[in-house]
């Protein structure tokens, strides 16, 4: 094969393995990302008795995790309080599917986060009770004020 025809297809190559390089390092930082935030209600609950009054009396299991599976955590709430998984838990109250990982940056990083909006917009579909997506809602608003973000 000439050396011209060889160009373009070992820019090609070279392009998709980027991509898919770009791709992996944006799904590793955000599935941190995601951990990182519910330990940060952890701790936040665990430091503070105002915030952890959330959760008096409050039980309940939570799934955030991807379309394609890549990105996923897990909260656990019992007996006052949190337990953060690494990994999609099964039997939840709601399990929180983000289109992908920018979806979720928005998502997360929203000064004001619409949960229809995003559901209307396709980003997001959930599986279980809305509530209870209300109630994480409230509490990473109520985090975000705490902390002036």
């Amino acid at each position: 094969m000439s050396n011209i025809l060889l160009k373009p297809l070992r820019k090609f190559f070279l392009d998709r393995a980027l991509k898919k390089m770009i791709k992996s390092i944006e799904t590793d930082l955000l599935d941190d990302f995601l951990e990182i935030l519910l330990k940060v209600v952890r701790l936040a609950l665990i430091l503070d008795p105002h915030y952890r009054r959330n959760i008096q009396g409050f039980n309940a299991r939570y799934a955030f995790q991807d379309e394609e599976g890549q990105i996923a955590a897990s909260a656990i709430f019992q007996d006052g309080k949190m337990k953060v998984k690494k990994y999609k838990i099964e039997d939840t109250n709601v399990t929180v599917f983000f289109k992908n990982g920018k979806a979720l940056w928005e998502f997360l990083m929203s000064k004001n986060p619409d949960v229809f909006a995003f559901v209307l917009e396709s980003k997001i579909r959930y599986e279980g009770n809305p509530n209870y997506i209300m109630k994480f809602g409230y509490m990473a608003k109520h985090l975000q004020v705490m902390f002036g973000f």
